[in-house]
C-alpha cells in the first residue's frame, strides 16, 4: 500500500514539469465539470428535490378540462371546492388561494402590497408553523366573522421592527381594519409565487355560491394509502352531484355545465409548481454533458500525446520487471490526479456561477432559492471528476500498458513515418469532438432559428418599450357601491391627469395588459347563431377598455371605430372584437359589424362596432385567443344589473417609459385624484415581451455557449493532432522537399487530413443530431427539427474551422529547410 503514496507523489513532480499540460488538461477539465455541476444545481433545485413541505408526495395540484367546450385546463372553482371538501374520502385535506393586491393606509402614504387569499386548509397542508400568533382557522374563513389576516415576516420587521406585541393589532387595508392574528415564519415561500406580505381569508359564502366561477388555484393532500388515480376518479364521481348540488348563474341552467364535461386533472403539486421548465432542463443538462464528453475526447488526446513521449520509459519500467498492472497505474494515477484537481477547480467555478445565476434570477426559472450546493451536488461533481479521470485514461491504458521492451527500447528516435495505428485513436477522438461540436451547433441553429421566428410575430401591439404601465385598486370603502359612475369618473380623471405630464402621447384604461395573463373567459352567445338546448357557446377571452385603448397600444382597428365616452357613460350596449372572432363566426371582419352577442340569456344584446387586429396575449409562441372588448361600464352584464371595474390598468404611451423620473410625475398625477390609491404592478411592455421570451433567450444564450464551448475544443483538437502530425513527421518532410516536393502540397497534404477527419466527424454529427435533435422538438417554433439550412450552415461552420484550425500547423510543415531538418534527424 505505501507504493500509491509514492506514485502520487511522482505523479505531482511529473505534471509540475510540465505546466503548459497540466494547466490545459485541468482548465479544460474544470470548464466541463463545472458547467455541468451548475446545470445539475439548477436540474437538482427545480426538479429532482421534493417541495420543502410536509410529506410533499400527498399534495396535489386540482385542475379540471372542459372538452365539451374545447378548454384544455380549467381552474377550481368554489362550487367543486365545497362539493370536495364535504365528501371526498381520498382527500385528508383540501383548499383554495389566488394572488391578489392590497392597498394598505393608514400610514404616511399609501403602499400596495402582495397579498395571497387563502381558505383555512391551505396553511396547515403546507406545514406552516407561525412565527407568532396563529394560522387561520375555520371560523375565521366564515363570511360573518371579523375580518382577519397574517403578515409576513419580512413585513413584520420592516413596519413593525420585529415589535412581537404585533398580533392583535389592526392594518387597514383596502379600507376595512383587519385584526393581525399571526406572522409568517422566515424564509417561508408559498410555492413559487412571489412572496406576499399579507395573507387573507378568504371567506367564501356557500349559501350564495352558484355554479362556475373557475377562478381560483386549487391544492389537496391525498390520505395515506391513496393513490393520485383514486382520487381522481373519486372527484370525477363527485362532479356531478356538485352540478346539482348548487344553482346556476342567472342566465345559465345546469345542463349547460354537464354539456361541458367538467374532468378533473389532480397531479403532483410539483408538477404545477415547476411547469414546462423540465423540457428545457433536462436539454440543457444534455447539452452541457456533451461538452464534457468533448472536455474528455480533448485532454485524453493531451494524454495520448504525452505517454506517447515516454514510451522509452515504460519499455525500460517492463524490462526492470514492471507489470502490466504497474503501468495501468501509472497512467491512472496521473489521470486521477488530472480528474480530481479538475472536480475541485470545476467546483470552485461552480460556485461562483451559481451565485451569478441566483443574484440575476431568470425569468420563468422556479425553486430559485431551491437551488444551491448540496449533498447531491457534490457527490454528483465527485461521479464525474472519476468519471473523466477514467474516461481520459482508457485509451491510454489500452494501447499503452503492455508496451513491448524492444519496440519501446527501438522506438526511442523517430521513425520515418509512424503506423496507421499509432495515428487512430488521436483521429477517433478528433472525430468524436467534432460530431458532438456538430451536434451542439446543430441545437443551437435551430434556437436561433426559432428566437427570430417568434420576433418576426408581431405582438399585437407596437413599440412595447415605449407602453408604461402600472395598476390601481378603488375599494368600495372610497366609493361605496351605491355610487359605481363615480368610479369610472374617478378613473377617467386619472387618465386626463396622466395625459397632461411632459411626453405622454395617449393613455388607455384596461382590465388586462397583454402577456400578464389578466383575462377573464366566458361563453359568448352571437344573436344570429343557433344553439342547441343546454348548448354552451365558445368561450372568449374578456377584456374591459376606455376609448382610445387601440391607438394606445398601437392595435389596429381593422373595420369600424372606437369606443367614446359617451357610449361608456351612457352604458350603451356595444362591444368591440378581434379579428380571429368575427372571421370564426362571420367569415370576414367587416360581416362582423353590426351583429349582436351577449354573455348570459338575461344580458343586453350588445352590437359589435369595431374589429381590431389580433393580440398575441400568451405569448407570440401561443394562437392568438378569440377576444371581446366591453366598455368599462355597463348595464345587464353577467347578472349584474351595473357593472363597473374597480380594478384597472393604466398604459400610456411614451418615450420615458420605464424612468424613474416619469413615475414619480404618474405617482404624484394619480394622488391629485385620490391620495389613498397606491400604485403596483409598475412595468413597460418591453419588460413583459422580454419575459414572454425569456425560455426561448435562456435556452438559446445556454445552447450557445455550450456549443461554442464545444467547438473551441474541437479546433484545440484537430489543431493538436495536426501539429502532432507535422512533427512527427519532419524527417519524411524533408525527405519529400529534398525530393522536389512544392510547399503549396506539403501545406495540403495536411489540410486534407484535418478536412478528412473534420468530414467524418460531420457524417457521424449529422446521423445523431437528426436522432437527438426530436427530444427539444417541443422548445421550437416553426422550425423543423431536420431544418436543412441550419445543418448546412452548422457544417459549414465546422469545415470552415477545420480549415483554419489544420491550415496553421500546416504552414510549418511548408516551412520546414529540409537539409536542417535531415541533420536533426
Amino acid at each position: 500500500m505505501a507504493i500509491v503514496p509514492e506514485q502520487l507523489k511522482q505523479v505531482v513532480r511529473r505534471l509540475l514539469r510540465a505546466p503548459l499540460f497540466s494547466t490545459l488538461c485541468l482548465l479544460t477539465i474544470a470548464i466541463g465539470i463545472g458547467a455541468n455541476t451548475v446545470v445539475f444545481s439548477v436540474v437538482d433545485g427545480v426538479l429532482l428535490k421534493p417541495l420543502a413541505y410536509p410529506h410533499p408526495e400527498r399534495l396535489l395540484g386540482i385542475w379540471y378540462t372542459a372538452p365539451g367546450v374545447n378548454i384544455p385546463k380549467l381552474n377550481m372553482a368554489p362550487f367543486l371546492y365545497f362539493t370536495e371538501r364535504e365528501q371526498s374520502t381520498t382527500l385528508e385535506e383540501i383548499g383554495m388561494y389566488q394572488g391578489d393586491g392590497v392597498s394598505v393606509t393608514g400610514g404616511a402614504q399609501p403602499e400596495h402590497l402582495d397579498a395571497m387569499d387563502v381558505t383555512d386548509g391551505i396553511l396547515p397542508m403546507l406545514g406552516v408553523n407561525p412565527a407568532l400568533g396563529r394560522v387561520f382557522s375555520r371560523q375565521d374563513d366564515q363570511p360573518s366573522s371579523p375580518k382577519t389576516i397574517m403578515i409576513s415576516h419580512g413585513y413584520w420587521q420592516r413596519h413593525f421592527n420585529g415589535n412581537r406585541s404585533v398580533v392583535g393589532q389592526s392594518l387597514n387595508v383596502n379600507g376595512t381594519a383587519r385584526e393581525i392574528v399571526g406572522v409568517l415564519p422566515k424564509g417561508f415561500h408559498f410555492l413559487d409565487w412571489p412572496d406576499s406580505d399579507i395573507l387573507l381569508p378568504m371567506q367564501l359564502d356557500r349559501s350564495k355560491t352558484k355554479l362556475g366561477n373557475f377562478s381560483y388555484e386549487g391544492m389537496a393532500r391525498l390520505k395515506p394509502g391513496v393513490t393520485v388515480q383514486q382520487a381522481n376518479a373519486e372527484v370525477a364521481r363527485l362532479i356531478p352531484i356538485a352540478i346539482h348540488s348548487f344553482p346556476p348563474p342567472e342566465g345559465f341552467s345546469a345542463a349547460i355545465f354537464e354539456t361541458a364535461r367538467f374532468t378533473p386533472d389532480l397531479h403532483s403539486l410539483k408538477e404545477d409548481v415547476v411547469g414546462d421548465v423540465g423540457k428545457v432542463l433536462w436539454v440543457l443538462l444534455g447539452s452541457i454533458g456533451i461538452v464534457l464528453l468533448v472536455a474528455c475526447a480533448n485532454v485524453a488526446n493531451l494524454l495520448l500525446v504525452r505517454v506517447e513521449g515516454r514510451r522509452q520509459e515504460l519499455a525500460i519500467r517492463t524490462a526492470l520487471g514492471g507489470s502490466r498492472r504497474d503501468i495501468t497505474l501509472v497512467i491512472l494515477m496521473e489521470s486521477l490526479a488530472l480528474g480530481l484537481v479538475g472536480s475541485a477547480l470545476g467546483l470552485a467555478l461552480a460556485f461562483g456561477a451559481l451565485r451569478v445565476l441566483i443574484a440575476a434570477a431568470p425569468t420563468g426559472l422556479p425553486r430559485l432559492h431551491e437551488i444551491g450546493m448540496n449533498a447531491p451536488v457534490l457527490l454528483f461533481t465527485l461521479g464525474l471528476g472519476l468519471f473523466v479521470s477514467a474516461a481520459i485514461a482508457l485509451i491510454p491504458v489500452i494501447k499503452y500498458s503492455s508496451v513491448r521492451v524492444s519496440t519501446g527500447l527501438r522506438e526511442g528516435g523517430r521513425a520515418l513515418s509512424q503506423s496507421r495505428e499509432r495515428h487512430r485513436a488521436r483521429k477517433t477522438l478528433v472525430v468524436v469532438q467534432v460530431a458532438l461540436a456538430l451536434v451542439l451547433l446543430i441545437c443551437s441553429g435551430l434556437m436561433i432559428r426559432t428566437f427570430l421566428a417568434l420576433a418576426r410575430v408581431s405582438p399585437g401591439f407596437a413599440e412595447p418599450k415605449t407602453l408604461q404601465s402600472f395598476s390601481i385598486f378603488i375599494p368600495d370603502s372610497q366609493i361605496p357601491d351605491t355610487q359605481k359612475e363615480r368610479v369610472v369618473r374617478t378613473e377617467q380623471a386619472i387618465a386626463n391627469k396622466l395625459a397632461s405630464i411632459a411626453g405622454v402621447s395617449s393613455v388607455s384604461i384596461t382590465s388586462a395588459v397583454p402577456l400578464t395573463g389578466q383575462y377573464s373567459m366566458d361563453p359568448v352567445y352571437a344573436a344570429d347563431h343557433t344553439y342547441k338546448a343546454g348548448e354552451l357557446a365558445p368561450v372568449r377571452h374578456f377584456k374591459f377598455i376606455s376609448p382610445g385603448t387601440f391607438a394606445t397600444f398601437g392595435t389596429p382597428l381593422v373595420a369600424g371605430r372606437d369606443l367614446t365616452w359617451a357610449e361608456t357613460f351612457e352604458k350603451r350596449p356595444v362591444a368591440i372584437i378581434s379579428e380571429n372572432f368575427a372571421r370564426e363566426y362571420w367569415g370576414s371582419r367587416e360581416n362582423a359589424l353590426g351583429k349582436r352577442i351577449r354573455v348570459g340569456s338575461n344580458d343586453d344584446w350588445r352590437e359589435i362596432i369595431g374589429v381590431a387586429a389580433n393580440v398575441y396575449d400568451d405569448g407570440v409562441s401561443q394562437a392568438s385567443p378569440t377576444t371581446v372588448y366591453w366598455p368599462l361600464f355597463q348595464n345587464n352584464f353577467e347578472v349584474d344589473k351595473e357593472v363597473v371595474r374597480r380594478y384597472v390598468n393604466f398604459v400610456m404611451r411614451t418615450p420615458r417609459a420605464g424612468t424613474s423620473a416619469f413615475m414619480s410625475e404618474v405617482q404624484r398625477a394619480v394622488w391629485s385624484v385620490d391620495p389613498d390609491l397606491p400604485l403596483s404592478d409598475i412595468q413597460t411592455l418591453g419588460e413583459l415581451y422580454r419575459k414572454s421570451m425569456a425560455r426561448t433567450s435562456f435556452t438559446l444564450v445556454m445552447l450557445c455557449v455550450a456549443g461554442s464551448m464545444a467547438l473551441l475544443l474541437g479546433i484545440i483538437g484537430i489543431y493538436g493532432v495536426i501539429s502532432y502530425a507535422v512533427s512527427q513527421r519532419t524527417r519524411e518532410i524533408g525527405i519529400r522537399m529534398a525530393l522536389g516536393a512544392q510547399r503549396q502540397a506539403l501545406t495540403g497534404l495536411f489540410v486534407r487530413q484535418g478536412l478528412m477527419l473534420a468530414a467524418i466527424g460531420v457524417a457521424c454529427g449529422i446521423g445523431t443530431a437528426i436522432l437527438s435533435v426530436r427530444l427539444m422538438r417541443s422548445l421550437l417554433f416553426q422550425v423543423s427539427p431536420v431544418d436543412p439550412w441550419t445543418y448546412a450552415l452548422a457544417t459549414g461552420c465546422i469545415v470552415a474551422i477545420a480549415w483554419i484550425a489544420s491550415y496553421m500547423p500546416s504552414r510549418r510543415a511548408s516551412a520546414v529547410n529540409p537539409v536542417t531538418a535531415l541533420r536533426a534527424e
